[in-house]
C-alpha cells in the first residue's frame, strides 16, 4: 500500500466510530472472527482497546493483521484502523490513488 493510499483510507476513517472493543479477556476466537466478518463487509473498520485491556492497541492491531490477513492503516492512543479488500464487490478503490 502506498503512502497516499494510507493516508487516503485514515482520512476515510476519521469520522467512523469503532466497531471492535478489546477489553480485559483481550483477543480470543470470537473478537477474531468478528473484525474478518467486520472487514469482509466494510473493507474499513476501526477498533478501540479498553483501559482494562492486557494488550496496546499496536498489539492488537499487529495480532489482528497476521491472524486475518489484513493491513494497519493506523494506530492512535488506544485506537486502530484496519483495511482489508473484499474478495468480491469491493467498495473501496484504492487503484485510482
Amino acid at each position: 500500500m502506498t503512502t497516499k493510499q494510507r493516508a487516503f483510507l485514515r482520512s476515510m476513517a476519521n469520522t467512523m466510530d469503532p466497531i471492535l472493543h478489546v477489553g480485559k479477556d483481550g483477543i480470543n476466537d470470537h473478537l477474531v472472527q468478528q473484525a474478518a466478518d467486520a472487514l469482509e463487509a466494510r473493507e474499513l473498520i476501526k477498533g478501540t482497546v479498553l483501559q482494562n485491556a492486557p494488550l496496546t492497541a499496536r498489539e492488537v492491531c499487529d495480532i489482528l493483521c497476521q491472524s486475518i490477513q489484513a493491513e494497519g492503516v493506523q494506530v492512535i492512543g488506544n485506537r486502530f484502523v484496519l483495511y482489508k479488500k473484499a474478495k468480491k464487490n469491493s467498495k473501496i478503490d484504492l487503484s485510482q490513488i
